[in-house]
């Protein structure tokens, strides 16, 4: 342990925190986070994997190869508990949670979250005065609101001087979009001081606009800002850091610093 400590950087530690706390990241997404290119990031991760700091699995795909997923290994597992001063884990146990991770039949849509904080951190890496200063995972969301709502991720975007704090939930098009549209009602039971706008990311603008016009038939709690974007949309327009926000009622799309309601006498709502 103690060898190895002296091996590990920075990036490296920001990398097992990162982990530890979003479990997964695809090579690419990885990339995005933290490197200059992606065949630098391919041979760190390399070999960190070769020294146990990270640990990889893969599931067979046709035609080519799909991505790595990468997730802490044993020794980066033992890194990150002893800078808490908790035990330290088996390795066994370990991967044995790496083997429940790459099974999971949740674990497209973990990518999905993920990948989504990962393209606002990669538009703000290239950008002054524009960052990420906040993202929480499923567990830490729920935590935070004493289970009334399960939202995928919780975010405070900043740009231009302002805090833009969000709730996120990811759509990958795979139960009824009346289903979806219920989840609001929980938002809107949080109160004014968790009552962050809430941003729908649907994989394309076709399923977003049925959303809409299912939206416009429910309609949406009074006091609560509603917001969606679509994957392919978005594409070549900045990402979900871009003008790809569209307001249920209002023309056009805006960006998250742009989003009607986004503030409250004058300040930004925030914890």
């Amino acid at each position: 342990m103690a060898d190895e400590l002296s091996r590990i950087t920075p990036r490296d530690r920001q990398l097992l925190d990162l982990l530890d706390q979003h479990r997964t990241f695809t090579t690419g997404q990885i990339t995005d986070l933290a490197f200059t290119s992606v065949g630098r990031a391919r041979n760190r991760l390399s070999d960190l994997h070769r020294r146990g700091v990270l640990d990889r699995f893969r599931h067979y795909h046709r035609p080519g190869s799909q991505s790595w997923r990468w997730t802490v290994g044993p020794l980066g597992a033992a890194i990150v508990a002893a800078s808490r001063g908790e035990p330290m884990p088996r390795p066994f146990a370990v991967r044995d949670a790496t083997a429940r991770l790459a099974t999971s039949p949740t674990l497209s849509h973990l990518l999905a979250v993920n990948g989504f904080f990962v393209a606002l951190t990669a538009y703000a890496r290239t950008r002054d005065g524009v960052g990420l200063a906040r993202w929480w995972n499923e567990a830490r969301c729920r935590e935070a609101c004493g289970g009334l709502i399960r939202p995928d991720g919780h975010g405070v975007w900043v740009a231009a001087g302002q805090r833009v704090p969000f709730w996120l939930e990811v759509d990958l098009g795979t139960e009824p979009l009346h289903r979806v549209v219920s989840k609001v009602d929980g938002y809107a039971n949080l109160g004014p001081r968790r009552a962050y706008p809430v941003l729908f990311w649907l994989p394309t603008a076709v399923r977003e606009a049925n959303l809409h016009a299912l939206i416009a038939r429910t309609g949406l709690p009074d006091g609560l800002t509603v917001a969606t974007g679509a994957a392919d949309h978005a594409i070549g327009h900045g990402g979900p850091a871009g003008p790809v926000w569209h307001v249920p009622g209002r023309a056009g799309r805006v960006t998250l610093t742009d989003l009607p309601g986004a503030t409250v006498g004058g300040t930004r709502w925030d914890e």
